[in-house]
């Protein structure tokens, strides 16, 4: 029983005379008999709570920074009218804060024997899987002054997907394909490995692609195409140890490194290449193999929408042998990782030569641009001291990048925004260079 009966029968009470009011709750209802007969009443006549039918519907994923409606049904199949306040409770990530009392708070009536539908719209904030928590119904009798409440649990899931927010960028990166497999006549010879077709010579064509048996049959001069080998497999490996927790601007390293991972999956596919994922810390936290083309990027979307970086060292060895069991055949290894100096150094280089040796492998970090802004610092001591730490940590970024090319590993660093059009134009260069 809520205490608004309580309060509206003391209030009433408070306006009785001096004189007769008694300080025991015998001489209260005495004078008042028709008050607590009203609120008796209208205990009485509220619907009761627990006998409600609730269900859920709508939907059951939505991109990080977009809504997703979810429907709540409210079944009353008691005689009494439902008049209610109701609480739709999810986590408080579900909402951008600040917006959680509006969204998830609603009233309705029910009349009996009927339903009704709510609407909750929740504004996720964080990536992964937002489950409802409760839901907390307060039902009034028609005076307003006794109500009865009650929760029902009324599971329902939302999965929070990545944004992708670099898909603007595969249009332009299509385009720089298409060049690639011959369909545009600024394709020249060395620009793949595996023949495509012939088509008339124009100038400007490489002479070197002039097919002299073809054009000897016909009366115009024939010249072959190339086009990128298709069918290759490419490993994507997101490193989800500690590094890869480190905020830059606004979220973690690996938000970078999946929108990147996405970008490229999305290009390769339409390469026709074979797109795997593989993300790794000390176990396997998630594995995408043998998708279709169509396929691939809803199920690496799916995958990496639940991984989240873990607070404990990358184990080296144990990525590396991971990784050759997923690509026992040659494979482009794309690992997205920190190029700090130590994990590098103490855990990537000394197993690299297992990798190099069967695959071509590319290094993909994301810098921070905050670094470079520090190094420009002028002015005062503390703005010096901060340049030359900047500058510091530049220097020992590419000299570990330098230590990964030695060894023949392409190396890609770039800030947060520039790393997946980045990856991608690395992707399209060992491909036009028939390194795959």
């Amino acid at each position: 029983m809520a205490l608004t009966g309580r309060a509206a029968l003391v209030a009433a009470l408070g306006t009785l005379p001096v004189g007769i009011w008694e300080p025991s709750w015998a001489g209260i209802l005495a004078v008042n008999a028709p008050l607590a007969l009203a609120c008796a009443c209208d205990f009485a006549l509220a619907a009761p709570v627990r006998r409600l039918g609730l269900t859920r519907s709508g939907d059951t994923s939505v991109r990080l920074g977009e809504t997703v409606d979810v429907t709540l049904t409210v079944t009353n199949p008691s005689g009494r009218r439902l008049r209610a306040r109701l609480r739709d409770a999810w986590p408080p990530s579900s909402w951008e804060p600040g917006t959680e009392v509006a969204a998830s708070r609603h009233r309705l009536t029910v009349p009996p024997g009927e339903r009704r539908r709510l609407t909750t719209r929740l504004h996720p904030t964080r990536r992964g899987d937002r489950q409802a928590d409760r839901v907390t119904i307060r039902s009034y009798g028609p005076l307003g002054l006794f109500s009865r409440q009650g929760s029902h649990k009324v599971p329902w899931t939302v999965r929070v997907l990545p944004p992708f927010t670099s898909r603007k960028h595969l249009p332009s990166k299509l385009a720089r394909l298409r060049e690639l497999d011959g369909r545009t006549s600024v394709l020249t010879r060395g620009e793949g490995t595996e023949f495509d077709s012939l088509r008339e010579y124009v100038p400007g064509d490489d002479t070197r692609s002039i097919d002299w048996r073809a054009t000897a049959r016909q009366t115009t001069v024939a010249v072959r195409t190339w086009r990128p080998e298709r069918d290759r497999h490419i490993l994507l490996v997101l490193d989800t140890g500690r590094t890869s927790a480190g905020r830059v601007g606004d979220a973690p390293r690996l938000d970078s490194s999946m929108d990147a991972a996405l970008l490229l999956a999305a290009l390769a596919s339409r390469a026709g290449d074979r797109v795997d994922l593989l993300a790794y810390d000390r176990r396997v936290r998630a594995l995408v193999q043998g998708r279709q083309a169509r396929d691939v990027l809803p199920s690496l979307v799916n995958a990496m929408a639940t991984l989240e970086p873990e607070l404990i060292e990358t184990d080296a060895r144990g990525l590396t042998a991971t990784a050759l069991r997923t690509a026992p055949r040659r494979s482009l290894i794309v690992l997205l990782t920190s190029l700090d100096a130590a994990p590098i150094e103490e855990g990537i280089l000394p197993v690299l030569p297992r990798l190099t040796q069967r695959h071509t492998v590319l290094v993909a970090s994301v810098a921070d641009p905050h670094i470079a802004h520090m190094a420009t610092a002028r002015g005062n001591t503390e703005a010096v001291y901060e340049a030359a730490a900047a500058a510091q940590a530049q220097t020992d970024r590419h000299r570990t990048a330098e230590q990964l090319r030695r060894h023949g590993v392409t190396v890609v660093d770039a800030t947060p925004n520039d790393l997946a059009p980045a990856l991608a134009d690395a992707y399209l260069a060992l491909k036009a260079a028939g390194r795959l």
